[in-house]
């Protein structure tokens, strides 16, 4: 491509992405969306000496996505390292992000649920959509975040059976003949069309703009990256072509936006990518960070392939000598017994439209095993080397906490979900309370409650919320959820 000389027209971006720390350089990826053929200018950063070149992911009609890479060196305290386009006439074409220092403990925001199934769910609340992505930003001016965890539905992706033509007419259908018919063309077209101007739809957003453009993310998908229940669908569903064809639709665009990088050529930080998982590690000095593919090889019978368990010792094996894991699963590792209400609406000779939400939980009766048997390598994990294990979560689109203990180990999770989908009604809330207030004794001798907020005397907060997390000196996480209407009353020291 000619390089142009005006300013880049740009749809989308920056997208910050974390690719890891490598010695005393703090490696990203910026991520652009422009419109038209010419290339862009080369990034310029503070701190590394050459400017930087772009790199042509995709073309979506006369749109192009652009990546740069860089690694910026780190100093003993933090930085506040511009970057941009100073050869632009723009002077917006400038931004910044807070580099840590070599002696800096890490400062983490972590969000979720960045949508609803129906937007007009979130157009009926008093708060704007994204009051609290503006709540964020807010507090990384004085914060400065080093990280942000987007640990699932980055975007909402329903409407995929809904908007287009052919796949809606296709989905409206009830005839078994409709699952042996081929994924056409034109059904692939509508579908990555879709997807693509999803995501500049939603994340062009200002208020999620200005995060994504100042802290570097790590992203993992959940079901509605894709559509709702993804993996936990009958199988005759889950294998059609149409249903393959939109998932590999949605595959590609998770990799192109949530990753910066396409399919066959995944960063390093990707350490599933020879086993088709888009499961990710990093360290931040005495601070690991695994995010775990949920999704990919979800089954209504399983959540993680047979290679995958396989890996997964060796990966953990990788944070030996860290103080603090955060293990990022898209689903709470720790949450309440919903198997009973499962085995209730299997009772139904009807579907009833929540059984792949149930089927979800890793404390679904087809999964209880493979929870168990994950709970035990991370126990054995954190008792043999050390390192406390805390699991961050979103998906049930409220706070809480829990904490499984046993055998000299104690490993919590944190909930913080959603960013902006809207919380549950009283009734739900008040069910769930209830339900959380049930402390067990596993089947693997392991006790497991989720306590009250002593703020509030409640298992269960009920508002938007978004979590932040600060380690101390001695490794100590500080975890704070900002609610709605509450932002600085829950909080948890690990």
């Amino acid at each position: 491509m000619a390089r142009g000389r005006p300013a880049p027209n740009i749809i989308l971006g920056p997208v910050l992405y974390f690719r890891g720390e490598q010695g005393d350089r703090w490696w990203l990826s910026a991520l652009f969306v422009l419109d038209g053929d010419a290339e862009p200018y080369d990034l310029r950063v503070d701190g590394v000496t050459l400017p930087v070149p772009p790199r042509h992911l995709a073309q979506w009609g006369n749109r192009h996505v652009w990546r740069f890479d860089f690694a910026i060196p780190r100093g003993v305290r933090d930085v506040e390292a511009a970057y941009g386009f100073t050869d632009s006439a723009s002077p917006g074409d400038i931004w910044a992000v807070t580099v840590p220092g070599r002696v800096s403990s890490p400062r983490i925001a972590y969000v979720s649920c960045n949508g609803a199934e129906d937007e007009e769910k979130i157009a009926s609340l008093t708060a704007p959509r994204n009051a609290l992505w503006g709540d964020l930003r807010r507090r990384h001016e004085t914060e400065r975040f080093h990280l942000l965890l987007q640990g699932g539905d980055q975007l909402y992706a329903d409407a995929v059976w809904r908007q287009p033509p052919l796949l809606s007419a296709w989905k409206k259908r009830t005839d078994a003949a409709r699952l042996d018919e081929p994924f056409t063309p034109a059904m692939a077209k509508e579908a990555a069309d879709f997807y693509f101007d999803l995501y500049l739809r939603v994340w062009s957003q200002p208020e999620t703009a200005a995060v994504t453009a100042r802290i570097p993310s790590v992203m993992m998908w959940d079901d509605h990256d894709i559509f709702d229940g993804w993996g936990s669908h009958p199988d005759e569903e889950m294998t059609s072509p149409t249903w393959r064809g939109v998932y590999e639709a949605a595959r590609r665009h998770f990799s192109l936006f949530q990753l910066a990088a396409m399919e066959d050529a995944q960063p390093e930080c990707v350490w599933g990518a020879p086993l088709n998982s888009f499961s990710q590690g990093f360290r931040l000095g005495d601070v690991g960070v695994l995010a775990l593919d949920m999704r990919s090889d979800r089954t209504p019978r399983r959540v993680l392939s047979d290679r995958v368990w396989d890996a997964l010792p060796e990966w953990l094996e990788r944070f030996k000598g860290c103080r603090h894991l955060i293990l990022m699963s898209s689903v709470p590792l720790l949450y309440l017994d919903t198997g009973v209400m499962e085995r209730a609406v299997g009772l139904s000779p009807v579907r009833v439209g929540i059984e792949d939400d149930l089927r979800d939980q890793w404390r679904s009766p087809a999964h209880g095993e493979e929870w168990l048997r994950l709970l035990d390598l991370l126990a054995e994990f954190s008792r043999r080397t050390g390192c406390r294990v805390t699991s961050v979560s979103g998906e049930i689109h409220a706070g809480a906490r829990a904490v499984l203990r046993g055998g000299g180990v104690e490993i919590w999770q944190l909930i913080a979900s959603g960013v902006v989908h809207p919380p549950p009604a009283k009734a739900t809330a008040f069910a769930l309370e209830w339900l959380a207030g049930r402390k067990e004794t596993l089947s693997n001798g392991y006790v497991f409650e989720m306590p009250a907020f002593p703020e509030s005397g409640k298992r269960i907060i009920r508002q938007r919320n978004w979590l932040s997390l600060i380690f101390d000196g001695k490794g100590q996480i500080h975890a704070r959820w900002s609610a709605e209407g509450q932002p600085n009353r829950y909080t948890q020291v690990i």
